[in-house]
């Protein structure tokens, strides 16, 4: 397999970590490769806190970036963009996934993740999944609430093709986006849990705007893991720590992290 220098610090949502080696998946050979050496797929890193120990990461190459129109259902790979898959879909006036021009990342994180916004998730659109290399009804997995339940490589995805750009859906997703934090951010650092709002309860504590070094839980949104500067992995690591303690100790509810921490 090929490799390529990625710097986190640089290429990450979050603009933390330092310069690591990463193999390039171009083939399905390479995914299995990738599979038989336990690698970790990157994507966009959106949604990551990447250690600068980390070792063994990989990426999907520009061969699984492309989005196909099939006549009952659209396919998209696996390393396509979250705005490139919107686009698509506002411009041929489909229905479904409005809500990605609000959500960052790469086609194969967001199926993987059930990525959505308040009631929209991805899964309720999916038809299918290639996961390394095999089709799967979408049926195959769990898709809970910001889990898949897929523990291989995603490839590609179909979606049904249904006309009918939301407009009004749009707005308010993009209306939501305004109050998102400016910063270098993870998005959502904790999931939602049960009847209840991470942002909420963190804020309940304290913690909106609470800061270690360069990283804080953002005073926009308490929920959102922000980069003030030159944050560090172990600061970040120190505050997502603190903060599930803070909560657990105060509300007896466990937080579990939502953004995904490669070590």
């Amino acid at each position: 397999m090929q490799t390529k220098l990625i710097n986190f610090a640089t290429y990450s949502s979050l603009k933390i970590g330092s310069p690591l080696e990463v193999s390039l998946i171009q083939t399905p050979k390479d995914c299995s490769l990738a599979l038989s050496n336990n690698m970790q797929i990157i994507g966009k890193a959106n949604n990551l806190l990447v250690s600068p120990k980390a070792k063994k990461l990989a990426i999907l190459d520009k061969t699984f970036s492309y989005i196909t129109d099939y006549g009952e259902y659209i396919e998209v790979g696996g390393a396509y963009s979250s705005g490139r898959i919107f686009s698509y879909f506002k411009s041929h006036n489909l229905n479904g996934l409005e809500f990605l021009q609000a959500l960052p990342g790469s086609l194969g994180g967001l199926v993987k993740m059930n990525a959505g916004m308040k009631q929209y998730e991805i899964k309720s659109i999916l038809h299918s999944i290639n996961v390394n290399g095999e089709w799967h009804n979408v049926s195959s997995f769990p898709m809970n609430y910001r889990d898949s339940g897929i523990t291989g490589i995603i490839l590609a995805a179909r979606f049904y093709k249904k006309t009918g750009f939301d407009t009004m859906l749009y707005q308010q997703c993009n209306a939501l986006r305004k109050h998102h934090p400016k910063e270098p951010s993870c998005g959502s650092c904790f999931k939602n849990p049960k009847n209840d709002y991470a942002g909420r309860l963190l804020e309940s504590v304290g913690l909106k705007g609470y800061r270690i070094n360069d990283i804080a839980l953002s005073e926009q949104h308490a929920n959102f893991l922000v980069n003030k500067g030159k944050a560090t992995f172990e600061d970040a690591l120190a505050l997502i720590e603190f903060a599930k303690k803070r909560v657990f100790e105060l509300s007896g509810i466990a937080l579990e992290c939502e953004v995904q921490i490669l070590h």
